[in-house]
């Protein structure tokens, strides 16, 4: 430790100052000790801001599969299931070629597997209180929403649900595009529920033992329409119900 002299004003003020050879020069030892000091306080601090975005990852990542796994299930869960029904888009020719098979033609409609909804709203547009079946949620909302926007969800319903869990004897349309693997027991199943003034309206697949009493459009775009009165199954029916009269 030793002494140092500044000299101030005009007067040569004398001030002392003590000054000791740590202040000027620490020691080595003094220096290791404050390096211990900060490098603790540097690395909390640095792993505090390596934890906190860690978890901003991992939660991103998380609320990105999620989003994904909700999105995705409902379009990929129809391919797991016995009879695979997925959504593929009508073409502007079949829709055309369903409207072609429903002149002349009124009262309620129902397309089995409506997916966007497109041939309920053109149905819709053309006077029929139209249903749509569809077992994908984001497609019926997406679908509702379609109709709203194109001004007739007055005249339109769509709900989320199994065409196998549903009864169609109501109805006296049916469209259907449908698949050949379920052709069979759909046919069944619609033979048993519809009244003999419905007319069924296949879409890229015909029914594998009616015969259509109509057909338009080539290709993929090809549509058969099936009068039910036209069955045998319809006609016994008929003659069951005839009351007997006598000669």
């Amino acid at each position: 430790m030793y002494w140092t002299e500044r000299r101030t004003g005009a007067g040569r003020d004398t001030v002392l100052f003590q000054v000791t050879e740590n202040s000027l020069c620490p020691s080595p030892a003094a220096m290791s000790q404050a390096l211990a000091k900060e490098v603790p306080q540097e690395e909390g601090e640095s792993g505090s801001r390596r934890s906190s975005w860690g978890l901003l990852v991992t939660a991103g990542v998380g609320g990105t599969l999620v989003a994904l796994y909700a999105v995705a299930t409902p379009f990929v869960t129809p391919a797991l299931r016995k009879v695979c029904l997925p959504f593929v888009p009508a073409t502007a020719a079949q829709i055309q070629n369903v409207l072609k098979m429903l002149e002349n033609r009124n009262g309620s409609l129902v397309d089995i597997g409506s997916g966007d909804g497109r041939v309920v709203i053109a149905a819709a547009k053309k006077g029929f209180q139209a249903v749509g079946y569809e077992l994908n949620p984001w497609l019926v909302w997406y679908s509702r929403y379609r109709a709203w926007r194109d001004g007739v969800h007055q005249n339109t319903k769509f709900y989320i649900s199994d065409l196998w869990k549903v009864s169609f004897s109501h109805y006296r349309n049916v469209v259907v595009f449908g698949v050949p693997q379920m052709m069979p027991q759909l046919e069944k199943k619609l033979e048993e529920e519809l009244e003999c003034h419905a007319r069924v309206i296949a879409c890229r697949f015909p029914f594998p033992c009616w015969i259509p009493d109509h057909t338009t459009g080539e290709g993929i775009d090809t549509v058969w329409a099936y009068d039910l009165k036209h069955s045998r199954r319809c006609e016994t029916k008929s003659l069951e119900i005839t009351p007997e009269t006598e000669s």
